[in-house]
């Protein structure tokens, strides 16, 4: 028997939203002969949760199944508990695509629920977790979820290496990865690119109008671009002593000389941040590919041939075979005339 399209409805309503630090969570209410009553998802925190506005959607839920991609909560934030309000709305059944990954409050809802009478199943399923991988990897770990993001040729170079790299991709390429942008919560850069690029690390798609993702710059040991665009955006800087800066918030963690990879993402989860994107460059990603913070990622090849070694994505010393680290390929498509391979991480 596989997964209840009502519950496979609940993911699809949950996964548009940007929810961090809460989960992102979608509902349907179904009456006893099958008809959809309800439906909603959470758009962020402070407003009302999945189940609320799906019961509320239905009219009444007397009797009904709740389909519920995340199991229902039993805390007071600022909002009240989702379990009660399904035992005081008269539920009969609620079906639950996974537990709240968080250890101190999973399986508190299905209990509750159960304890009132409601039958309840919880399907456990893998697809549930991939409506919000963010969120499951920060409750179990509490790390966010980094995606590294860069373009190469078809040889190996994210750039000349004179530094150019405009432009090793095409249009189309470089849209998608406008969409990528619009998925995670911040998007992070070392500043070494701020300097280079003067990059706004923002969505720029047409007709978007959803939330911009927060620049994250980590800072070494130089001084910081004054004039440089970015400021205008409020980045967060992260750096391992304390500075002056142009603009922004500052962050400080541990670090010698540069900010720890592990330390920044614990520090940027604090935050709310559970979602990055690492745009560059070389270096940085090297150092965050060492540390083994690097969860996932997208490649663009382009279709240019350097002809010869430039800069490399990924910069460290790649001593043995041995080094290597396992990926799997999740996806591999051709876009305009490159091709986008988007890969996890598997250790």
């Amino acid at each position: 028997m596989g997964v209840s399209p009502f519950l496979r409805r609940a993911y699809e309503l949950a996964r548009p939203h940007h929810t961090h630090p809460n989960p992102r969570v979608g509902a349907v209410v179904v009456d006893p002969e099958g008809r959809v009553l309800g439906e909603g998802a959470h758009q962020g925190p402070g407003s009302p949760h999945a189940e609320v506005v799906a019961v509320e959607g239905a009219g009444q839920a007397r009797g009904c199944t709740v389909y519920v991609s995340l199991e229902p909560c039993t805390h007071h934030g600022r909002t009240p508990p989702c379990a009660d309000m399904l035992i005081e709305a008269g539920v009969a059944r609620v079906i639950v695509g996974a537990l709240d990954p968080d250890v101190r409050v999973s399986g508190g809802g299905v209990e509750k629920l159960r304890a009132a009478g409601i039958d309840v199943e919880v399907a456990d399923d893998p697809e549930a977790r991939l409506v919000d991988p963010a969120y499951f990897r920060h409750r179990e770990t509490g790390m966010p979820a980094v995606t590294i993001k860069y373009a190469m040729t078809l040889d190996g170079s994210a750039a000349a290496v004179d530094g150019s790299s405009q432009w090793i991709t095409s249009e189309v390429s470089r849209l998608d990865a406008h969409e990528l942008r619009s998925s995670v919560d911040a998007v992070v850069v070392g500043a070494g690119t701020l300097r280079t690029d003067d990059p706004g690390l923002d969505v720029r798609l047409p007709d978007y109008h959803g939330p911009q993702p927060r620049p994250v710059i980590l800072a070494g040991v130089g001084e910081l671009p004054p004039a440089a665009r970015i400021w205008k955006r409020e980045p967060l800087v992260v750096s391992a002593t304390d500075r002056d800066l142009p603009g922004g918030e500052l962050v400080v963690v541990a670090g010698d000389r540069l900010p720890d990879p592990a330390a920044t993402c614990r520090a940027l989860a604090d935050l709310g941040l559970l979602s990055l994107m690492l745009e560059g460059g070389a270096a940085v990603a090297g150092a965050w590919w060492s540390a083994g913070v690097i969860t996932d990622g997208v490649a663009y090849v382009g279709a240019v041939m350097g002809g010869g070694s430039g800069i490399q994505p990924v910069m460290g010393r790649f001593e043995t075979i041995g080094d290597a680290r396992s990926v799997r390929v999740s996806d591999v498509r051709r876009i305009g005339d490159d091709i986008r391979i988007q890969f996890v991480v598997e250790d």
